[in-house]
């Protein structure tokens, strides 16, 4: 399980990186602003069905039905189901599709109701997200095509297709801009773009890999209806933090012009570890849980779950207290360049902090939910869905006055806590999750290893001196190439000395990894 974390984890980064290339080209040449937040909500519809197929209510409902079939009934009987699926997938897509190019104007007056106060950028809005719709049809094909490839443990080609989104994004910013009507138009066409590019290179490695899909006519059969079944409350139930984001970004658009671009960036800074981490657990954690079930294996289980728990806190937790306590001068080294400025930067830095409040809660509800997923069980991530919905609509309304950009993002942080708190508590209570004394003590030396290495970050910040108007990014760089791998190092060295992490052995491993690789 490991080694597929990282191998989707490591791609997941990749893609992460060039995600902030293409935010920082967005940030400088729209700023923070009226376009940029037309922009930004044009893409929330497509990323969020991305983000709920690509990483969960799709990925819960097929790949435990499509590993079963595979490990039961051989490989022809999974191609059949898969096939299937396919061909239902694709017609609802394309139906959701054309509706929602029809009645844009309207799911505008949903989800951005403040911009209809602004007619111009409403329009633009309605423009925007008409170009990159089509996106969900294609990205949404490529999660099931992904999922099949997931299933058959080829992990590295199903994260890797997913750097075509941020590749052709930059090249089309970059190239694209000049016979366009303004950089939103080339960016938003460079996103449905990378959905065709995306599905080819998946379509490619699948065939690859001997298991060559194309749909069948759409029908009802017994297992599409089992994964539609499981897939439709599964929306709601995985995808709590992808909706509590939605209402985040609906709840902006009535704040002043500027604050869905403030929250955008601080998000996207923030999705940084939690999609290498949060995406990279769930994905990998689910066909492993799938599997030991199935072969009623529960002990193997309960030590999968554990051990993706412990990987994941490893590197969450400092990265939280890292983010805290450095996320002024990240933001300004970012993205305060052109049209976006040092205020808006350090404004944004204000949202990165609220997120990063919540990120161990994020990551964790994508590791706790395969728990119930890979049990077939997803009507209580549903139910318990609801209700963190509804605190969130309600601390959402409680603080966009007094806390403005800032107070959608705590919502969401707060809303992520009650919801991993609640999936914890019904698991243990089932028995389907042990958190054993070991993994405890781990985490809670873990916690004070962060908590030590972030006020260090933050005691030396606040002895430096402001940087200066002149050469200010080269400063900044400087300052994050020390204080960065600084933290890390002090990190290590307080996980060596409370014992949760011995150097010399990982060391050892790392070397035997690679000479293996050389080999």
């Amino acid at each position: 399980m490991l080694k597929g974390l990282l191998t989707v984890g490591g791609w997941t980064m990749l893609s992460r990186i060039l995600g902030l290339v293409r935010d920082q080209l967005l940030a400088a040449m729209m700023g923070a602003g009226p376009m940029q937040d037309a922009y930004q909500v044009a893409c929330r519809l497509p990323n969020m069905f991305r983000r709920l197929f690509g990483e969960g209510a799709f990925n819960a409902a097929f790949v435990p039905l499509f590993t079963a079939t595979l490990t039961t009934g051989g490989e022809e009987e999974a191609r059949k189901l898969a096939r299937e699926v396919f061909g239902v997938l694709l017609t609802w897509l394309i139906g959701l599709c054309v509706l929602g190019e029809i009645f844009m104007p309207g799911v505008l007056r949903v989800i951005a109701p403040g911009f209809a106060e602004d007619g111009n950028r409403h329009a633009l809005a309605v423009t925007l997200s008409r170009i990159t719709f089509p996106y969900l049809v294609l990205i949404c094909a490529a999660a099931l095509v992904s999922g099949v490839l997931n299933g058959l443990h080829h992990f590295g080609m199903a994260a890797a297709a997913y750097l075509a989104f941020n590749v052709v994004g930059i090249t089309a910013i970059l190239f694209a801009t000049p016979y366009m009507t303004s950089v939103a138009h080339a960016a938003a066409w460079g996103v449905t773009l990378s959905g065709v590019v995306q599905l080819g290179l998946l379509m490619w490695a699948v065939r690859r890999a001997g298991f060559p899909l194309s749909p069948l006519p759409p029908r009802l059969t017994p297992e599409v209806r089992t994964v539609i079944r499981r897939m439709v409350p599964g929306l709601i139930g995985s995808g709590v933090t992808q909706i509590n984001l939605t209402i985040d970004t609906i709840i902006a658009t009535l704040l002043p012009a500027g604050s869905v671009s403030l929250m955008y960036f601080a998000d996207r800074l923030n999705q940084l570890p939690l999609g290498v981490l949060g995406a990279a657990a769930g994905t990998t954690l689910l066909p492993v849980l799938t599997r030991h079930l199935a072969a009623e294996d529960h002990e193997a289980a309960h030590a999968a779950q554990n051990r993706a728990m412990d990987y994941v806190l490893l590197l969450t937790l400092p990265a939280m207290a890292g983010l805290l306590a450095l996320a002024a001068p990240i933001m300004t080294f970012l993205f305060a360049h052109g049209s976006f400025t040092v205020e808006d930067a350090l404004l944004s830095a204000q949202s990165l902090r609220a997120y990063a409040i919540g990120l161990p809660a994020f990551v964790l509800i994508k590791v706790l939910s395969p728990a119930f997923f890979a049990r077939g069980d997803t009507v209580t991530p549903v139910r318990v869905g609801f209700l963190v919905l509804l605190v969130n609509l309600i601390l959402n309304l409680l603080l966009m006055k007094p806390l403005a950009h800032v107070g959608p993002p705590l919502a969401s942080s707060l809303a992520a806590l009650l919801n991993t708190t609640i999936l914890s508590l019904l698991l243990i209570r089932r028995d389907a999750l042990r958190p054993d004394a070991a993994l405890a003590g781990r985490v809670v030396l873990m916690a004070i290893s962060s908590v030590i290495m972030a006020l260090g970050l933050y005691g030396l910040n606040a002895m430096l001196p402001a940087p200066p108007t002149s050469g200010r990014t080269l400063w900044l760089a400087m300052l994050l190439a020390i204080e960065v791998p600084a933290g890390g190092v002090v990190y290590l060295l307080l996980l060596h000395a409370f014992g949760v992490l011995d150097l010399a052995n990982a060391l050892e491993g790392a070397k035997r990894r690679l000479n293996r690789r050389r080999g």
